[in-house]
């Protein structure tokens, strides 16, 4: 003989109603839980006319700070202005559902994908002067793209001006040192930056310590080229993967290897091509790596694996390389009203043919 409930049967759906299930797979008015938020239950207007009970002497008291969780660390909320959902669809970009988000990611890929035809043509400004400078001093060639990017071009007229600052004080990771650097705290820094105020010198002291150890300070021809060549053998995306593992030094994370390898590699001054975005994990992802949390969103997946292979899908369907997607991202993240990283070209720089490709791909 079964057991009977004590409590009385809840009420069935009328007919010709379609019944609701909740979070917890049943009919919301038999679950237990979620019947209890139903208008009209007596749980419901319990709980919205109790009263709250006051706190208790000598208990300890909750921060009430929008911003401060209970360990007191700061929690910043972005908020993101996209486009309302006009019924676009793309099965390249299954997390978009504006056309004016996936014109925007368009309008970014042809500015990146400019940017790096730019730089393997003819590079403008100190990236022509890295390139003339490689063929005497390959060392201080490799130190001048170090500081690119990690401190970041400006917005502007000069944008390697904070860089420029540096390369007067330290013209070389051999010079590189806290009396040398003992200004670097103003020096202006770019949208892209990974300096940490905070971390002070550590970063380009452990770049430094790095070279010294790939065997680039003693003084031998192209010893500085070790660390970045590595295996004769390996081809240029082996030497991207090895390079950006190696490249782990305390406050440098993905953005600046990415951007540092990527400078080498079009350049010239290495044979290095990436074949992946090299996404991070969500830890670093929400500290600041704002490409990563733009690819989840574009490809509305989280799993690493899988962006990686839907970024590969979209950079094959429109003829980019997978580092034209870097940039096209980290812009694409930023507010409406927010300035594109230039990263030391012209604002109006764009190609044009990976535009129409863009848009014809995203069936704009």
């Amino acid at each position: 003989m079964g057991v009977r409930s004590i409590w009385p049967a809840p009420p069935l759906p009328k007919l010709g109603e379609v019944p609701t299930f909740c979070r917890h797979n049943r009919f919301v008015e038999r679950c237990p839980i979620c019947s209890k938020t139903l208008a009209g239950s007596t749980a419901a207007e319990n709980a919205a006319t109790k009263p709250r009970r006051a706190a208790t002497k000598g208990a300890p008291v909750r921060p009430h700070h929008p911003r401060l969780r209970a360990g007191g660390k700061e929690v910043r909320v972005k908020r993101e202005n996209r486009a309302g959902d006009d019924g676009y669809r793309s099965g390249l970009l299954p997390g978009l559902r504006a056309s004016g988000d996936a014109e925007a990611l368009a309008q970014e890929i042809a500015f990146a994908h400019g940017r790096l035809l730019a730089l393997g043509g003819a590079p403008p400004d100190l990236y022509g002067e890295i390139r003339a400078l490689a063929e005497q001093d390959i060392e201080r060639a490799t130190w001048t793209c170090f500081l690119i990017a990690y401190l970041s071009p400006l917005e502007g007229e000069d944008p390697f001006l904070g860089i420029r600052l540096v390369l007067d004080a330290a013209p070389d990771s051999a010079a590189c040192d806290e009396e040398a650097l003992a200004d670097l705290d103003r020096v202006p820094l770019g949208p892209r930056t990974s300096h940490d105020p905070t971390r002070g010198t550590s970063t380009l002291l452990a770049y430094r310590h790095w070279a010294e150890r790939a065997g680039g300070l003693t003084g031998e021809d192209g010893a500085a080229a070790r660390a970045f060549e590595g295996d004769p053998e390996w081809s240029p995306q082996r030497r991207f993967e090895r390079g950006f593992e190696r490249l782990a030094l305390p406050g440098f994370g993905r953005m600046g290897r990415y951007d540092l390898l990527v400078t080498l590699g079009r350049l010239g001054l290495y044979e290095l091509r990436a074949d992946s975005l090299h996404l991070t994990s969500a830890s670093e992802a929400h500290s600041g790596d704002l490409a990563t949390l733009a690819a989840k969103r574009v490809f509305a997946i989280g799993d690493p694996l899988l962006l990686e292979r839907r970024a590969r899908a979209l950079a094959e369907a429109i003829s980019v390389p997978i580092e034209t997607l870097d940039l096209a991202l980290w812009n694409w993240s930023q507010p409406a009203s927010g300035s594109r990283a230039t990263l030391g070209v012209r604002r109006e720089t764009c190609d044009q043919d990976a535009l129409e490709r863009s848009r014809e791909a995203f069936e704009l």
